[in-house]
Parts: structure tokens; C-alpha cells; sequence
């Protein structure tokens, strides 16, 4: 594999070159490569993104880079040997391996490329600072999560600190008070922030150290989501306890990187205005088998039309059934698809997300709450029903409902086996209070009005437009020295 083939600039091109680096997933790739888009389109900035060969699906990496125009580059990082990792590694720690482990390729990537304006790594990629000041270039985290997630970040490395001063090791609160009252208790943090004694935790205060060697946050948020914690951030940065966070969202993929001609799409022609529940739970959120079931089973209990892109759930030996194991319409309930036909649509692993949520017939979105789909639906005006999985997703969902006010959740019942499963009856009745009751009116009245918000602050004279252009002022100036 040819370990580095950016596309240079133009030796005249007289704009500030910067690289932004993504971390592996395409989750993370998805907002960094339209922030590239929008620097090149609009702030006459001339970006190479940078993806890291390892742990990656390299089809859908692929996907994501061939969208781009021409005028932004794009280099892959070499793969790095991994094969010393315990097989328990986990996740976290993979990848906090993989970016230490491909500085030497991003130094010498960066040396090739010739002058450079910044980089731009993302929140997991915060070691490459340290290339950065290496090289004599600022260094600008993009954060693509929640400004709420920021203050956490910032929270916990204060509180370790504190703790550690008084030689003590002790577990954030529970629960932890974050801005606008949002409350969150232990099983509602990410899981890396949950137990003070694993490896991951130390990993992520010191990311959270490192994130203080930055020259600002290049935050995928807008005020109007968060205000509190948004002021909370500047409050931090004032006083000059953490770097300021420059709020440039929603950085949300745009419906023209979807097909425009998908069944599911010709099925919502045919709706009502307003009336179908579309279900999701991103490209790596999977249910259990017995979960997917009651699923059904709400969706079919509520009454309301529905579209729900059905994913694989997740199988035992008990619940391998030979032929069916790749299709995930066949763990459907007996009978499902055909009670349902005309009411309702089931379609298998994919729809093209941004545009269904923009359809005239999309009411409200069942959502695990990743923070892509967050701002896709903020964007589309669209409620959501939380229904978080893993990683920042319940803390999310805890935003969304409790300080945001556009979402509702239904609740888990606690099972003796096999851990916490949402039952049909929550699930139907969280569905016709989206959809009838009066705290559904309060949810799609908010979600309309963070729609509006969303598009003001992107229009030529917008908050998150003018700050993005501040950051890119600062770049145009460090070129030209």
C-alpha cells in the first residue's frame, strides 16, 4: 500500500494549507470530512484529510472520501503492527495504540506536505498535538460530539487532579452535575469514564491533559442546543483553565452524498404528511434478539406507520438458526411483515438516513442518539425518541431529554437475564407521545425551533459560519508570517 498519496496544493495556491486528521470509524470520518468541504467551499482554506488505515471499514472510507471535491485532498496513514496487544485489548485501548502509533507516519506526512497553516486532529487523535508543536504549527482539536461531552472531559481531568493532589483515587460523583441541569448517574457515562482503576480511564485524563496543548476546539455544536454548557465553556476558557471552543455546528452530511432513489423513499411518497416513525440505530447499533422482537411488537402495538432499517441483532448458539443467521428480516416475529404491509416498512441494514429525515411523511425519530444522527435530525426538524446503546449515546440521550427538551425516552425493565430490554408496552407508549400527547406537542415544537436555529447559524452572516471564518482568519495570518 502506498503510505501516503495527498494531493498537494498548488504551488500557486495562495490559501493556508491544513490537515485535519480523523480518527478510525466512519462515524468520526463522516463530520470532519464536511468540515473539510466547507473550509475549502467557503473559507478559502485549502484542507488534506488524513484517515488512519487500521481499524477501519475500508469500503466506507472509501465511500466517504470519493464524495469530496477535488479541492480536498486526502492521504491514509500506513497500518501499524498491533499483534503485541493482549486479545482483550478492547477497543479504547486499540485505539489509543493506534494513533501513538502512527506519529512517526504523521510526522513525516506532514514534513512532506511542505507548509502548513494547523492541524486538526479529532478528539481521539489529541497525541498528534505533540507533532504539531513539533513542527511549529497550532494545533486545533475538532470535537464532534457535544459541547455537553466537552465539559465532562474537562470535569473529570479536574476532579482526578483534585483527587490526586490529596493522594486519593476516587470515582467521579454519582451523580455528576453538568451545565443546564443535566444530571448524570454512573451507568449514564461513557463507558471509559466509569471505573477510575482500568487502564482506559488513565487514558482518557490523559487525553483530557492533552487537549490543554490546544490552540482552541473546533466544536460540532451551535448555542441555541446548549446554551448552558456553552457558557460553561467560555467561563473555562476566560478564566484559562481550557482552551476556547469555537462552535461550528451542526456539521451534518448533506442528502446529495445519499442515493436519491431507495424503495424506502418511494414508500414515504406515498404517506401522509407527518406520519411515520423512523427507526435507526446507526451503522454499528444492534439489539439482542429477544430486543429486536418487542421492538416489533411496540411498533405494531402504537398504531402508527413506521420505517425501520433492521439490523442483524446480536446471536448465541441458542438463537442461530442456519440459513436465516444473514438476513436480519427473517428475526422478525412470525407474521410481522405481513400484518404490517401498508402500515409499515421494514428494510434491511440501510436507508439513506439524511434523506428520509428531511421527507415531508418523518414525525419523529427512534434514535441511539450517536451524534451524527442527533444533529441530522436537529437539522430536519425532527423529534426523537432516545433509545441509546453505548459510548456517549446515554449521556446524550440524557441532554436530549432532560436540557434540550426534543427527545423522549422509554424506559428498560431489568431483566434477571440478559440485562436491561425496553418492553413493547414503553415502546408504544412512547411512540403515541411523540405522535398525539401533549409532551409530544413540547418535543416537535423545540425540534422545529433548534431547526430553524440550525439553519440561521450556517446562513452567510451565522454564529457558527462567522466563528469557523475566525479560526480560518487565524490560519490565513500564521501563512502568510
Amino acid at each position: 500500500m502506498e503510505p501516503f498519496a495527498p494531493v498537494p496544493p498548488t504551488t500557486d495556491d495562495q490559501r493556508p494549507h491544513v490537515v485535519l486528521l480523523a480518527s478510525p470509524g466512519v462515524g468520526h470520518l463522516i463530520p470532519l470530512a464536511e468540515l473539510a468541504r466547507r473550509l475549502a467551499d467557503h473559507h478559502g482554506v485549502a484542507p488534506t484529510l488524513v484517515t488512519f488505515a487500521d481499524l477501519d471499514n475500508p469500503d466506507a472510507r472509501s465511500a466517504v472520501l470519493s464524495s469530496l471535491p477535488a479541492s480536498v485532498a486526502t492521504a491514509t496513514l500506513p497500518a501499524v503492527p498491533l499483534d503485541d496487544l493482549p486479545a482483550d485489548a478492547g477497543l479504547e485501548r486499540t485505539l489509543y495504540e493506534v494513533v501513538h502509533r502512527s506519529l512517526p507516519h504523521l510526522r513525516v506526512l506532514l514534513r512532506s506536505i511542505g507548509s502548513t497553516a494547523a492541524l486538526v486532529p479529532d478528539f481521539f487523535c489529541a497525541a498528534a498535538l505533540s507533532v504539531a508543536d513539533e513542527v511549529g504549527v497550532p494545533g486545533y482539536i475538532f470535537f464532534p460530539t457535544s459541547i455537553t461531552a466537552l465539559c465532562l472531559m474537562r470535569r473529570t481531568v479536574e476532579l482526578h487532579d483534585d483527587f490526586a493532589a490529596a493522594g486519593e483515587q476516587r470515582a467521579l460523583p454519582d451523580p455528576l452535575e453538568l451545565p443546564g441541569g443535566v444530571s448524570l448517574r454512573t451507568a449514564e457515562f461513557p463507558e471509559a469514564f466509569r471505573d477510575s482503576t482500568a487502564p482506559v480511564y488513565g487514558q482518557l485524563v490523559e487525553t483530557g491533559r492533552l487537549y490543554l496543548r490546544a490552540a482552541g476546539f473546533l466544536a460540532n455544536s451551535f448555542y441555541e442546543l446548549e446554551p448552558a454548557a456553552v457558557e460553561d465553556s467560555k467561563k473555562a476558557a476566560e478564566k484559562g483553565a481550557f482552551p476556547p471552543a469555537y462552535l461550528v455546528g451542526p456539521i451534518v452530511r448533506s442528502s446529495s452524498d445519499e442515493a436519491d432513489e431507495s424503495a424506502c423513499l418511494e414508500w414515504l411518497d406515498l404517506q401522509p404528511a407527518g406520519s411515520v416513525v423512523f427507526v435507526s440505530f446507526g451503522s454499528f447499533g444492534v439489539l439482542s434478539v429477544e430486543q429486536t422482537r418487542e421492538l416489533a411488537a411496540g411498533l405494531e402495538m402504537s398504531g402508527h406507520r413506521f420505517l425501520w432499517v433492521v439490523r442483524m441483532p446480536s446471536l448465541n448458539d441458542a438463537h442461530r438458526n442456519g440459513g436465516h443467521d444473514e438476513d436480519p428480516l427473517a428475526w422478525l416475529p412470525d407474521g410481522f411483515l405481513e400484518r404490517m404491509r401498508g402500515r409499515g416498512l421494514a428494510v434491511a441494514a440501510w436507508a439513506p438516513q439524511v434523506r428520509v429525515l428531511s421527507h415531508p411523511a418523518t414525525a419523529a425519530f427512534v434514535s441511539h442518539c450517536g451524534w451524527n444522527s442527533t444533529l441530522e435530525s436537529v437539522a430536519a426538524g425532527v423529534p426523537m425518541i432516545a433509545w441509546p446503546l453505548h459510548s456517549e449515546q446515554r449521556m446524550n440521550a440524557v441532554v436530549l431529554e432532560e436540557s434540550v427538551g426534543m427527545a423522549l425516552r422509554p424506559r428498560a425493565r431489568e431483566e434477571d437475564v440478559g440485562g436491561a430490554v425496553v418492553g413493547r408496552g414503553e415502546i408504544a407508549a412512547a411512540v403515541k407521545k411523540v405522535m398525539e400527547g401533549e409532551k409530544g406537542h413540547g418535543v416537535r415544537r423545540r425540534a422545529r425551533e433548534l431547526q430553524q436555529a440550525a439553519g440561521r447559524v450556517w446562513s452567510p452572516e451565522g454564529s457558527s459560519r462567522r466563528a469557523l471564518e475566525v479560526v480560518a482568519g487565524k490560519w490565513k495570518a500564521a501563512a502568510q508570517k
